[in-house]
């Protein structure tokens, strides 16, 4: 499949297969647009199409990560829209979240500063977030008069940071440093502005060097069994775990171990 040709943002493939994502509007902060909504939404759906591509690295020019919709070209507009134009727009945003969680490859967030609202939420579907000192967050949506419960936001953060603490950021929508982000687990390293887009390239080639078919099915599981019960789990998992016995990367780093090697598993067909 063809790569991606987006409009609203850039998009690069290196040869190792990390795919990157960078918001470039920063003279808007990285503000959404109704444009920009619908090119990330089909991108990351497009991705699960491109082999090639073995993680994907998220991220933002300048002073913010993202800053939410953009004021001007999708808040004051909303304010004219009928109920039935406000739901597509509502569903096309929550499209987005769920593509890129529904996206296989391993994703990569590189909080490189502001990052609130629709970009908050953006943050929290990625499977890592990564963030510069300025990274501060915020769920704002009760500050503008909405709920906090937007674009799955109320599923995803109890599950990462606990329901106490998604009930604070969702109910007040107050800032949080980047250094408390980290404190309560919602990013997972904080990393000197100079060395943030180094070191999500490098986290990102790490997933990328490893065995992609066991990496997928652990994102599978992540997402599915929070909807299961314990003994639901465990067969689901016994299922998943079998067929990954019979992915050529568990041969590959089978014999790996016998030759005292590091694996290879871009190896084909882990041979």
């Amino acid at each position: 499949m063809p790569r991606p040709q987006p409009t609203t943002f850039r998009y690069d493939e290196d040869p190792a297969g990390v795919a990157t994502i960078r918001l470039d509007r920063p003279e808007r902060l990285n503000a959404l647009t109704f444009a920009s909504y619908r090119e990330l939404a089909d991108a990351f759906h497009a991705l699960n199409d491109r082999p090639e591509v073995r993680a994907v690295v998220l991220t933002g020019t300048g002073r913010a990560f993202c800053s939410g919709g953009d004021a001007l070209d999708i808040i004051q507009p909303l304010l004219a829209m009928d109920a039935e134009a406000l739901l597509r727009f509502t569903r096309l945003t929550g499209e987005l979240i769920q593509n890129m969680r529904e996206l296989r490859t391993p994703l990569v967030a590189a909080l490189n500063g502001t990052t609130c609202g629709a970009g908050a939420v953006m943050a929290l579907a990625a499977d890592f977030r990564l963030a510069a000192p300025t990274a501060k967050i915020a769920f704002l949506f009760t500050k503008v008069g909405l709920s906090g419960a937007d674009m799955g936001a109320a599923f995803l953060l109890p599950r990462v940071v606990g329901f106490g603490q998604a009930t604070r950021l969702l109910m007040l929508g107050n800032w949080l440093t980047a250094d408390e982000a980290l404190k309560i687990g919602l990013y997972h390293e904080v990393v000197a502005e100079a060395e943030l887009a180094a070191r999500a390239q490098a986290l990102a080639h790490e997933l990328a060097d490893g065995p992609q078919f066991g990496l997928q099915v652990t994102k599978e599981m992540l997402n599915r069994e929070v909807a299961m019960d314990l003994a639901t789990a465990i067969e689901a998992e016994a299922q998943a775990q079998a067929l990954c016995m019979q992915s050529p990367d568990f041969g590959e780093a089978n014999r790996a171990f016998v030759e005292k090697r590091k694996p290879d598993f871009r190896r084909r067909g882990g041979a």
